[in-house]
This record gives C-alpha cells, structure tokens and sequence, in this order.
C-alpha cells in the first residue's frame, strides 16, 4: 500500500479522534465551540477521512494491479473536500460551504465506484462480488443525502421524512458500503474459495442490511409491521455470522497462526467486536428495546463506537499491521494496546451509564469526567500507530540510500 496514502488517513483519524475527544471535554468545561457542529465535524471526518480513504487505498491496492494516475488525483480531491468538511462543519454546521465540499465528496465517490468498476481485476470471485456489492451500498446511501433537501422544503428539519432519510444513509454506509467493504478485503486476504457456504453467507448477508433498515424507521414511522421485519432482518443476521464464522475457520491458519502477535490480536479484536454487534442488535427484535434504544443516546453511541472503531477499525489496523509499513516494535505495541483499552474502556462506561439511565438510578459517579480520561487513550493510540510509520519511513529511505 502506498505508505503516505496511509498516514493521510491515519492524519485524518487522529484528528477526528481529537474532535471527539473535545466533544467529551464539553461536558466538562466549555470549548467554545457549538457542539452540535463540532459532532458533524467528528463525523464525518471518522467516516469519510478515515474509513472511506481506507477502504478507498485496499480496494486500489488489492484489485487495481494497473494503477492508474486517476486514483491518486481523487485520492487528493477528496482529500480536499474531507480538510473543507474539517474546517467548516465546526464553524458552521450543515451551511454553504459545507455542504458544497459533502457535495463535491459524494460526486468524487460516485467516479470512485465508476474507476473501480472499469480497472478491477482478481481472480477471486469472491472478493469481485464482494466489492462490488459494498459499491452499490455505497451509491444506494447517497439516496438519503439527496432526499434531504426535499425533505426539508416539504415537512422540514425535524419531520419523520427528513429523520428517516438521514438514517437510510448511515444505516447503507454502515452495514452496507463499509461493512461488506472490509469484509472484501478480508476474505481476499483469507483467500476465501467460492463455495456453498459462502453463496449462503453473501446471500443472507445482502438480504439482512437491507431488511435490518426496518429499526430506524420503525422509530420515526411508527407501525408494528416494521418490527417483524426487523425481526427476520435480525434472524438472517444471525445465520450470516454462522456462515462468516465457518469461513473464518476453514482459513483461520493465515490470520491466527501466521501471522505477527499484533496483528493476530486485532483480528481476534475485530472479529470479537462483530460477533458482539450482532448479538447487540438481536435484542431489538424485542420491541420495548427498540424503543430504549433510540431514547437512550448511550446505547446509540455505544453501539456505532463498537461498529465503526472494534468492527471497522479493527480490520483496517489489522490489514495496516499485517503490511510492511509499519515496525513490530513497543512504539506500535502501546499504540494498538492505547487504542485498545480507550475503545474497551469508553464502550464499558457508555453501557454501564446507558443501563442506568434506563433503570432510573441517575449518574455514575464522575462519569464524564472517566469518560473523557479513558477517551484519551484513543488519539494516543492512534497517534503512536503513526508515529510508528512515520519512522519506519524514514528508516526505510535511510537503509535504501545506505545500500
């Protein structure tokens, strides 16, 4: 992978990192800065500057062998519009200028799936269908992004219309363009087989995201129908991670066996994670849950946080330790171990606070004020993971001229 391609990514996750960290800081002391701006900011810089440029790099790096010089200039002009999204999203929030650089990254995303399309080429069939099943996700969320606009004329900014269509895009993000995105990649790097198996796997897979959407609508369009659908979407969930488990298995050898301590950590990490995101999301098929989630913000946060930095992040650092961009040494160690008990630590007070809430017992003691020491650990982590590629960079040019 291109080394300086993964540290802009590495760059862009630190700093959302940072923005959350002042985000938990507010509740403490004040920042200066509007919160609800500072958390647009937060995330999409963490969706789109890290993951999105991530699984943009992989895909380039494991299925592009002719690499042409139009993906690194859209690798720059989004780039571009992720440091414009940076900048204004907490001085303004959704505003001109913002939404003109979300706008220019969703047009940058679309040729993205249009250069991917026309230059891969692999011999795995799996790892095609895969790809290109997360594309389509990734196009179909964008729906949600154009029905704003209308949504607001219409029934304005705080209809079920404008809610539902904002869910549809992160729900297709999620569990669709990035999701299946790092599972392409990670059976690629499993060299999974076309088999039986995973035809059931992909099959239930596709069918559960699509049919899981029922949740967050059922909280804005209030009918019972929603829930039984969720219900079956759930059950299929469940099946897919069965199947996704046995295909792990038959090719658990490269991953567990052969593979650095590190990095057979962060795939056991991750895959604990996933595993955990389904059993979480089983219990909304009880309905009094469904509602409690929504309600309680805890459990709402909880549940991306364990989404997007166990299951999502804990593949990309997986798939960036497993390359030669990085040096097996304590600089990297406590950087993933950072990372590792701030996501554990902050996942376990969110919980804990979220469970409490819902009893009715009030505050954990000092809660925010644990929250927001645990969260550092996180941009720690992040920050001694690219501090550690920095220098192997450097050493590497300077073993290069040596010779």
């Amino acid at each position: 992978m291109p080394k300086k391609l993964v540290i802009i990514c590495l760059i862009n996750f630190l700093i959302a990192a940072l923005m959350g960290l002042a985000l938990r800081f507010s509740f403490l002391e004040s920042i200066g800065l509007n919160y609800r701006f500072l958390t647009h900011a937060h995330s999409h810089v963490a969706m789109l500057g890290w993951v999105y440029l991530m699984v943009f790099t992989l895909f380039v790096h494991y299925v592009v062998p002719d690499k042409s010089k139009s993906f690194a200039r859209l690798f720059w002009l989004t780039e571009v519009a992720v440091v414009g999204m940076m900048i204004s999203f907490p001085i303004q929030g959704y505003a001109a200028v913002s939404i003109t650089f979300s706008t220019l990254h969703i047009f940058c995303s679309y040729y993205f799936v249009y250069l991917i399309w026309k230059h891969l080429k692999t011999i795995s069939s799996v790892t095609e269908k895969l790809i290109k099943s997360s594309l389509i996700f990734m196009v179909i969320s964008t729906i949600g992004v154009w029905c704003l606009g209308p949504a607001v004329a219409i029934s304005g900014a705080a209809s079920s219309f404008y809610h539902i269509a904002i869910q549809f895009f992160l729900h297709f993000q999620f569990n669709g363009w990035f999701l299946i995105g790092v599972i392409a990649v990670f059976f690629h790097v499993l060299k999974v087989k076309h088999s039986k198996t995973f035809r059931q796997f992909y099959s239930l897979l596709i069918v559960s995201t699509i049919l899981t959407f029922a949740l967050p609508v059922q909280w804005f369009a209030s009918y019972r129908g929603l829930l039984w659908i969720n219900g079956v979407g759930v059950t299929l969930q469940i099946m897919a991670l069965y199947k996704f488990l046995q295909l792990v298995k038959q090719n658990k050898n490269l991953i567990f066996f052969n593979a650095n301590k590190l990095v057979s950590h962060m795939y056991r990490f991750a895959l604990v994670c996933f595993i955990l995101k389904v059993l979480f999301q089983s219990v909304s098929i009880l309905p009094q849950f469904s509602t409690v989630v929504y309600y309680h913000q805890n459990f709402v946060i909880g549940f991306i946080h364990l989404l997007m930095l166990g299951v999502i992040s804990g593949f990309l650092f997986a798939f960036i330790l497993k390359s030669d961009l990085v040096t097996i040494s304590k600089t990297l160690s406590i950087g993933v171990y950072s990372f590792l008990l701030g996501f554990v630590f902050t996942e376990f007070l969110l919980l804990i606070q979220g469970v409490m809430f819902y009893s009715g017992s009030g505050m954990l003691p000092y809660y925010y004020k644990l929250l927001f020491l645990c969260s550092i650990l996180l941009p720690v982590g992040i920050g001694f993971i690219l501090l550690n590629m920095i220098k192997h960079k450097i050493y590497v040019t300077k073993t290069s001229k040596a010779s």
